[in-house]
């Protein structure tokens, strides 16, 4: 058996790479005339809406049927709206105000925006249950951590963005809710025992297979209750015995993206695309940094020589390839011209807002400009790191005379001079982000809540923990909208 170019066009069928650019590189045409199944947009890709349509047009140019995928959860996690932050609340936010019917709408008016720029498929929800707070990856991009509020929140959310003809892909199977590490840099491994994992975990993934979810997200998870050998992108055992055959789920299952250190240090990039396809993925998803025709090349041939030298079977690779299809027929059968409510994501943020004033105290609203200190940590890779947050800029449109700083690790030689002196006689709002996760933050934050304990604290990812200043307030994410809500009840 050779390279044929039926098995190129089979290999081709199952990739979905990314690449550089507002425009297709030719690179990117030329595969896809050759049969390039799928392609994945960043925020890089990305200058505004009828650009996007315009490349999506393109795309399609050369191969009409093309999956056109894209990683935009809302919330945190967003692509379509890197450059000014999201005009929706993300997970925990639709969590904390839990009703389902909003979350559906807003995911249905997301849904509009993707296919009217010519986007079919999404890499979300995350269906993952936040069990462990101190998951350095998922937090607020969970709707929380009780299973069935998860599981009512993520089906609700499928069923609004496939109404406008998107396929949805929920993630990260069987569940990265209860993990310290962060699959970008490691591999994780799940201590639950299979009796735990079907409790806590599965919840969220059977209501999303209950109400037709398209797609599945693998997760880069050691789970050693169903295999103490492989990670759920590259077992058998996880993706056909457990999602297949137990839970009964057959449509597209996508591999979280390869290039991710989970997989890709001990397996290689193109072992660990040769092991998912052959372990049951269908779509195997890269290009968040290997961005290049080298790449697409490469994975595509490793398929291909293992097809020829016996490590693949050809039926496996053609059963993917026929899933990449199916789903390729269904969307755009599904047409939604209703009008989105522009207004609705500020609501749902306003909702989330959950304010603790200490007793005796007259703090809120301000009354007059603050100085706001916005505390800065690392963020993990799922966020762009370009996305503004922060509470400063709302505020200070509402109250001009506001002042704000950051303060990151390296600045804690110069707290006063960052902090106190400047809040000297205004008040003082300080700005976090998970601060129950950052030791050199709680630090700072005791300092100087024992030099004003006037101070008031905005915590914009996940609170843990007990509250904290002479108020407190959870926006339970940090995107444009819940910013906006937040510098509404300071301002009063």
């Amino acid at each position: 058996m050779t390279r044929s170019p039926e098995l190129l066009r089979l290999a081709d069928a199952v990739l979905q790479p990314g690449f550089e650019g507002t425009t297709p590189p030719e690179w990117l045409r030329r595969r896809l005339d050759e049969g390039l199944g799928g392609v994945v947009l960043f925020s890089r890709n990305i200058a505004s809406a009828g650009q996007v349509a315009s490349l999506t047009a393109a795309l399609r140019e050369h191969r009409p049927e093309v999956l056109v995928a894209i990683d935009e959860e809302a919330g945190d996690v967003t692509r379509l709206e890197a450059a000014t932050g999201s005009t929706r609340p993300g997970n925990l936010a639709l969590g904390v105000v839990d009703d389902a019917k909003l979350t559906a709408e807003l995911a249905r008016g997301l849904g509009r925006d993707l296919a009217a720029v010519g986007v079919n498929l999404n890499y979300a929800p995350s269906g993952d249950v936040n069990s462990n707070p101190d998951n350095p990856v998922i937090g607020v991009r969970s709707f929380g951590s009780d299973p069935a509020l998860v599981a009512r929140q993520t089906a609700a959310w499928i069923q609004g963005l496939q109404a406008a003809g998107v396929a949805a892909c929920v993630k990260h199977f069987p569940g990265h809710g209860d993990t310290g590490v962060d699959s970008h840099l490691a591999l994780p491994e799940i201590a639950a025992s299979a009796d735990e994992m079907a409790a806590v975990a599965l919840p969220p993934f059977r209501a999303a297979f209950d109400v037709g979810v398209k797609s599945v997200m693998c997760g880069h998870l050691m789970v050693p209750a169903y295999d103490t050998e492989f990670p759920a992108t590259l077992s058998r055992r996880i993706l056909v015995d457990l999602l297949r055959t137990e839970l009964g789920f057959d449509g597209l299952l996508v591999t979280d993206a390869l290039e991710m250190k989970a997989v890709s240090d001990r397996w290689g990039l193109t072992g660990a695309a040769v092991l998912a396809i052959a372990a049951g993925a269908d779509a195997l998803c890269v290009g968040g940094g290997l961005c290049d025709e080298d790449t697409a090349i490469a994975l595509r041939d490793a398929l291909v020589d293992a097809v020829v030298a016996g490590e693949l079977s050809e039926d496996r690779l053609r059963e993917a390839a026929g899933r990449v299809s199916s789903l390729a027929s269904w969307v755009g059968t599904v047409s939604d011209s209703s009008a989105a409510d522009p207004g609705l994501g500020l609501e749902a943020a306003r909702r989330a807002v959950r304010v603790t004033v200490a007793p005796g105290e007259r703090s809120l609203p301000l009354q007059s400009a603050p100085h706001v200190v916005e505390f800065r940590p690392e963020m993990n890779q799922a966020v762009d790191r370009s996305t503004p947050w922060g509470l400063g800029a709302p505020l200070s449109a509402l109250m001009p005379a506001t002042s704000v700083a950051t303060f990151t690790p390296a600045d804690a030689s110069r707290l006063d001079e960052i902090a106190l002196d400047p809040a000297a006689g205004r008040p003082l709002v300080l700005v976090v982000r998970d601060a129950h996760r950052h030791p050199w933050m709680t630090a700072a934050l005791d300092r100087i809540l024992a030099a004003r304990p006037d101070a008031g604290l905005v915590e914009m990812g996940l609170p843990d923990g007990p509250t904290r200043g002479a108020f407190h307030l959870a926006t339970h994410g940090a995107t444009r909208v819940t910013g906006q809500a937040a510098a509404e009840v300071l301002a009063g």
